[in-house]
């Protein structure tokens, strides 16, 4: 009635299968859908259509960093979506949530705060970084 449903049907060319840890970063293209444990990053570059998709079993210790990002397990870290972010009713954030459209179930839970980033603005956390630089070059 409000407008067309997007979905994203992305091919997933990485998996983190429920009997696997990862200790360290990752970095991927394309989809990526993790079911077990990650202790670290997960990024892909914003100018891409990349999509992470994380199950109720699924755990990211770490920060995410991905355009398109469909949450219904938990991260402890904050979530970075330049694209679209989308939070089952089974998801749980420990962070801030920093995204350009959000959709949100009843049940999904942030502790940490939202903040919108319309698209083709440089992000919050780019900013920071920049006058974080500034400021040791200033010393």
């Amino acid at each position: 009635m409000f407008g067309k449903k997007q979905s994203r049907h992305t091919v997933v060319d990485t998996l983190v299968g429920s009997n696997s840890k990862i200790s360290g970063d990752v970095h991927f293209q394309g989809g990526c859908h993790i079911d077990g444990t990650v202790k670290g990053n997960v990024s892909a570059d914003n100018d891409t259509d990349s999509a992470l998709s994380i199950s109720d079993i699924g755990t990211v210790d770490g920060g995410v960093t991905v355009p398109y990002v469909i949450l219904n397990g938990i991260v402890k870290g904050d979530v970075f979506a330049s694209q679209r972010v989308e939070l089952g009713s089974t998801a749980r954030v420990v962070g801030n949530v920093y995204y350009n459209l959000i959709q949100m179930a009843e049940g999904a839970e942030i502790n940490g705060k939202l903040v919108h980033q319309p698209q083709g603005q440089v992000p919050l956390l780019e900013q920071t970084n920049r006058l974080d630089e500034a400021a040791a070059a200033a010393e």
